[in-house]
């Protein structure tokens, strides 16, 4: 069934991220946790806890903290859309998400998008606003199969750990 969707959960970012990585629009189970990835299957978790060299989080709680002890934003390319479910082949009337509160809090070094669509949104709607070109990296949703665990985690090391270097291998923040 085909609905008109606004973005249910604010983004992630604190004032010491330094990368910022674009989803599209959440999947229903992350509507429904209201929260990022929330599908079982999609790989992103494992992914960025391979890329940080952490343990994969539990919990939404543990999520966050390792993706901010590490300098790592998060938000979505679409802020509302059409869309049936959770595909992003499906999704049309697209206004797209407000960066600038990312950007002015944090010292962003590079944008990445995870997924092709999230790369389309952002070149067409956001990079001329942030004047920031973006690095398309493949996506971790279960549907690209071609990509297995361990050459998707290999892959976004390469291109994330030197935006990184700072933040691995330092303890766990304290607040």
């Amino acid at each position: 069934m085909r609905q008109t969707i606004v973005h249910p959960f604010p983004p992630l970012y604190d004032e010491n991220s330094r990368i910022l990585i674009l989803g599209s629009f959440p999947s229903v189970k992350s509507r429904e946790q209201r929260f990022f990835y929330g599908h079982p299957q999609n790989r992103f978790w494992k992914v960025t806890a391979g890329v940080l060299e952490c343990e994969v989080p539990r919990d939404i709680p543990e999520k966050r903290e390792m993706l901010l002890t590490h300098g790592v934003a998060l938000w979505d390319s679409i802020a509302r859309c059409e869309i049936e479910g959770s595909s992003d082949a499906s999704i049309t009337g697209v206004v797209p998400n407000d960066l600038s509160p990312i950007f002015e809090a944090a010292d962003i070094r590079q944008v990445f998008c995870n997924g092709k669509k999230s790369f389309e949104m952002y070149a067409k709607h956001l990079e001329s606003l942030t004047g920031r070109p973006a690095v398309c990296l493949p996506s971790t949703s279960p549907a690209n199969a071609a990509w297995s665990l361990e050459r998707l985690t290999a892959y976004w090391a390469e291109r994330l750990r030197p935006f990184l270097r700072e933040t691995l291998n330092k303890s766990p923040r304290t607040s």
